[in-house]
């Protein structure tokens, strides 16, 4: 079963707190596993599709790469305590309906200037639903931390019905990943704890790499005003 990544055995182990049987928690898990799965497998495929429908009209592909993610249900149930949710493990649908990062998508755009124009093209689709922004690029976090973060409900087709499904994006450009995955690491080697120096230090960095990406984006602008096959754009 190819949507299956956890085991209601694993997960009894864990958690034995679940009233049904084994088939029914299975059930549940596999019921989690397949819808927000399948929400991730249909963002990547509009962002793809509007990534080479604008290569098609600007000779010019916007999405250097896109990474995916479906959460744990370990870290599912965590989060879901976290919030305040009593027994997630029977009551599934408060979990899905509370927690909007089960699944979540990384857009990892050449420029800073395409995160707007990714997200624009993906909220304006008839079918997308906009749940949150959360815009950290003209207000970075206290960190140095750059990006824009979308949840959005896409809608997901199974046999007998249509789900709505949220879906956490974050927009970024390749400076702002860079940056943010490389702290990322830091702080997990760390056990999360960075020095005051060493915090400093890394917000001078993101500093640097949002002034590179501005100057990159002058230097591609001036290209293209140069480029005659790039005129329309």
């Amino acid at each position: 079963m190819g949507f299956r990544y956890y085991y209601a055995d694993r997960i009894r182990e864990m958690m034995p707190e679940f009233r049904g049987t084994d088939e029914e928690l299975q059930s549940a898990i596999d019921d989690v596993s397949l819808l927000y799965k399948s929400a991730i497998r249909e963002v990547e495929t509009r962002l793809s599709i509007l990534s080479d429908d604008f290569d098609k009209k600007h000779s010019y592909m916007p999405i250097h790469h896109v990474q995916s993610r479906l959460k744990t249900f370990e870290s599912l149930m965590e989060k879901a305590g976290r919030y305040g949710i009593e027994d997630p493990l029977n009551n599934l649908d408060t979990v899905m309906r509370e927690i909007l990062d089960i699944a979540g998508i990384r857009v990892v755009c050449n420029y800073e200037e395409d995160i707007a124009t990714m997200s624009r093209l993906l909220l304006s689709q008839e079918d997308i639903e906009m749940i949150r922004v959360r815009d950290y690029c003209d207000k970075p976090k206290e960190s140095g931390y750059r990006s824009v973060h979308v949840v959005i409900a896409v809608p997901v087709y199974l046999v007998n019905k249509r789900k709505m499904v949220p879906v956490e994006i974050q927009f970024r450009s390749v400076m702002m990943d860079a940056w943010a995955s490389l702290e990322h690491e830091l702080r997990y080697k760390n056990k999360g704890e960075l020095t005051p120096d060493i915090t400093n230090y890394l917000k001078t960095c993101a500093e640097t790499l949002h002034k590179v990406d501005e100057q990159m984006s002058r230097v591609r602008h001036e290209v293209l005003k140069n480029d005659s096959k790039y005129s329309d754009y």
